[in-house]
């Protein structure tokens, strides 16, 4: 959810838009996206990346970009954000513990923004550099990290706070530390294992051995053997998911390949035992289920791949702090409040039921559960609404007045399970492609039972039909293609994360956008920097420590903007920034001097404040002014030609948005919608029904916060922003990353292409079985050819997903 402007600052115009240089865009020089330069920000693209950029240079970590491959993700705001190590204090105070001071501690962390070997290098680098650190091992594909050190010498909660200014987050432990692509990994090493024996020890019966041979009868035992395990560790996993379709009333591609492996292995070993060795189709048992392992592995490891790039996310009930009767404070799971219990939400976290605040006065912000920009000041005994962000920076003390099951938040956050993916496309062609085979093997064993009176030959028909119309190019092709679009597409900075998203794509014809913190931006825009740059170096220093641990949207884009042009400010001395309610932010240094940033009138008097002419939040010093910041809300850079596009492609763009409809109306303006395409004012509860009246099966739906998640479980196809704070990344298809909304244009179209492949690999895979039926029927298929040709007509499927998919490959150049 986006910060926006608010009662810190007094004018709320709209300022100009940022000037663009003649040449166009530039590629930013940390994270080497291109952005349109603007004044005081020529070289980079945001704060972030500024501030990244001159932290590895002043740590002398250049080598950073040498390893680099290609163009990064743009640092988030998450650098410069106050952040809770509690957590990890706790884990690191454990571990110790158990190995006792000067043992060596481990502990196992998620890990957040691993894009390249050079962000390996860089974490790796930083922890050896930390006094006390032994051993450091990072699983870029899992996004987890273990650590070693030596207890009691290592500041290990500070190595996880100078990861966060580098752009890299640690977490606890949530993720599955054993994911499906990983066991998938082990059936396939296993796999290529059973299949080179089981073609080792078959290959002397096509060479000639004699049967008397005296290991014939031992190699036909070994290759029953090979032939058994690969169907018991490969065609297992098929079976058990096609079974498990079935009861459900699903028809999937695991279908066809249980039955084509099992189909082969039965009939081979009712060969081997009646000795038509001609029948034994063992290796291509063995063969065909490594490769159809290889392909689903490719499948599912990119896509865990992009869900594991975010921190894990517990997604039960949030926890908060009460006062024992010991006077101690513990946490507790929010389940565990009834009405009129007391409890406590530290700065920076949602309040989970609605309440009653009993501390003093505090600033909440209501963007991330309704969308509506502004900040709200709430007085000692006000109420506060269930999700609402405590912007204050002191905890705040609360009086429940609802159970979490009547809360807003726990529907909101409430994640179902969803039942299992139906592709009725799909389910028509397997149910198609089964009976045709069927109906061909029965009419071709036939044949040559009654016409010709051949029964082995009219059996060797049957079966051989069955094996060879085995959907082996489908079943490694298509998830190849799969895997490809989805790395590719992670080159642009689209995530991809369900493999069914493809098949949802397909019925988009309406795209919505939340407002706040989608079609804008996070923080707000400064758009005079000079004013930071004029400071001198002590009003620089009181600005850092006024805004040094605010979550206040003005303190947090000023903050961005004094680390990124001096990043090893460190705050002056003195008592820490107290925030005034409604007014700002007030500081005393050590030598007595006040310093207030907020309202001019308040933070420079408002007789000097009139005289001046003073817009916008002042910087002040003992009531008189030393800076004026121009902030405005700050829409994405591309949202007006890229809705333009959409629109132009036949996609109706609306937008959805609980901030104030004026608001919303003219944001659709700027971005040249009409504004009955623009619904501001709306609850959760409205978002959700305007889609269940007008989009529901037909809708692509992008956005941010708690406040979109109901519209979100009715959308056909979900996809968000990738923030420090996001909720919707558990539940989207896709997140993306970067100031822009090209992403949504450009995961369209790979849409659009994939299925331009996929049917060019359907034609081939109909041209194929064809002919191989036709070999079949003929009475001239044999293992052998059946072992052979398989892997050839993989890697021609192979070759025309590589050529259909270069159009994508150079949407990323």
């Amino acid at each position: 959810m986006s910060a926006q402007p608010d009662t810190m600052t007094l004018s709320t115009q709209t300022a100009a838009e940022p000037r663009h240089d003649r040449g166009g865009k530039r590629a930013c020089i940390h994270c080497g996206l291109p952005f349109r330069p603007t004044a005081g920000r020529e070289e980079f693209c945001c704060t972030g990346c500024e501030y990244v950029y001159h932290l590895i240079r002043d740590e002398g970590l250049e080598k950073f970009y040498d390893l680099r491959d290609g163009a990064g993700a743009p640092a988030l705001p998450s650098v410069f954000q106050p952040r809770d190590y509690r957590w990890l204090e706790e884990m690191v105070r454990a571990a110790e513990t158990e190995v006792g001071r000067g043992g060596k501690a481990r502990l196992v962390l998620d890990l957040q923004g691993i894009s390249c070997v050079g962000c390996i290098w860089l974490i790796e680098k930083v922890f050896r550099r930390t006094d006390g650190a032994s051993d450091i091992r990072i699983h870029s594909g899992l996004g987890r990290m273990e650590l070693a050190w030596v207890a009691g010498s290592c500041d290990v909660v500070g190595f996880a706070r100078k990861l966060q200014g580098f752009g890299y987050l640690v977490g606890p432990p949530v993720k599955e530390p054993r994911s499906e692509s990983s066991r998938l990994v082990l059936r396939m090493g296993l796999c290529a294992v059973f299949a080179m024996n089981a073609m080792l020890f078959s290959l002397p019966f096509y060479l000639g051995m004699e049967e008397d041979f005296a290991f014939a009868g031992l190699f036909g035992w070994l290759t029953f053997f090979f032939a058994t395990l690969s169907l018991i560790v490969g065609g297992g996993y098929f079976i058990r998911r096609a079974v498990s379709g079935l009861r459900h009333g699903v028809l999937h591609i695991d279908l066809p390949i249980a039955l084509g492996i099992v189909a082969a292995y039965t009939a081979s070993v009712g060969a081997w035992l009646t000795g038509q060795l001609g029948f034994m189709y063992f290796e291509f048992v063995s063969t065909f289920s490594f490769l159809m392992i290889v392909g689903r592995w490719a499948q599912t490891a990119a896509v865990e791949r992009n869900r594991h790039r975010l921190l894990g996310r517990r997604l039960g009930p949030p926890r908060v702090e009460q006062t024992g009767p010991a006077g101690e404070v513990r946490e507790v799971e929010v389940t565990a409040l009834k009405e009129g219990d007391r409890y406590r939400v530290r700065p920076g976290e949602p309040v989970p039921l609605a309440s009653r605040l009993h501390s003093s006065d505090t600033t909440v912000s209501m963007d991330w559960i309704s969308g509506e920009a502004e900040s709200q000041p709430v007085r000692r005994g006000g109420l506060v609404a269930s999700g609402a962000i405590l912007l204050g920076g002191e905890p705040a003390e609360l009086e429940a007045l609802e159970p979490w099951s009547r809360s807003l938040l726990e529907k909101l956050l409430n994640f179902g399970e969803d039942g299992p993916e139906r592709s009725p496309l799909l389910e028509r062609v397997i149910k198609i492609y089964l009976g045709v085979v069927m109906a061909v093997a029965g009419a071709g064993g036939a044949a040559w039972w009654l016409l010709a009176g051949d029964i082995p030959t009219a059996v060797q028909v049957l079966v051989s039909v069955l094996v060879v119309s085995c959907p082996c190019v489908l079943g490694v092709a298509l998830p190849l293609t799969d895997e490809i679009a989805i790395s590719r597409l992670r080159a642009l900075g689209i995530f991809v994360r369900n493999a069914f998203l493809w098949t949802r794509l397909r019925g988009v014809r309406k795209i919505l956008f939340d407002k706040t913190g989608t079609l804008t931006l996070e923080t707000l825009a400064l758009d005079n920097p000079e004013a930071i740059d004029r400071l001198a170096d002590r009003e620089r220093t009181a600005l850092g420590q006024l805004v040094a641990g605010s979550r206040h949207p003005v303190a947090t884009c000023l903050r961005e903007w004094v680390l990124a042009r001096q990043p090893g400010l460190m705050p002056g001395g003195g008592a820490p920034a107290r925030e005034v309610v409604g007014s700002g932010l007030e500081w005393r240094d050590a030598e007595g001097t006040v310093w207030r940033l907020g309202k001019a009138d308040w933070a420079a008097g408002s007789e000097a404040a009139n005289d001046a002419g003073v817009s916008g939040t002042v910087l002040g010093r003992d009531g008189r002014a030393c800076a004026v910041f121009r902030l405005r809300e700050q829409v994405r850079e591309d949202a007006a030609s890229e809705i333009a596009a959409l629109q132009g492609e036949g996609y109706p763009v609306t937008i959805l948005s609980g901030d104030r409809p004026e608001k919303t109306r003219a944001l659709a303006a700027q971005l040249g919608l009409p504004a009955d395409r623009a619904l501001g004012g709306l609850s959760p509860d409205e978002k959700a029904a305007w889609v269940d009246a007008h989009a529901m099966d037909e809708a692509l739906m992008v956005g941010d916060g708690a406040n979109d998640s109901l519209a979100f479980d009715r959308a056909l196809c979900r996809g968000t922003p990738a923030i420090d704070r996001g909720l919707l990344e558990n539940k989207a298809d896709f997140y993306f990353l970067g100031k822009g909304l090209g992403g949504i244009r450009r995961l369209l179209a790979a849409g659009r292409l994939r299925d331009r492949v996929v049917k060019v690999i359907f034609v081939y895979a109909v041209a194929y079985n064809l002919a191989a039926v036709a070999v079949c029927l003929a009475g001239w298929m044999n293992p052998l050819v059946a072992a052979i040709i398989m892997p050839i007509s993989s890697l021609v499927s192979l070759a025309l997903v590589a050529l259909g998919l270069r159009r994508l490959g150079r949407q990323g150049s």
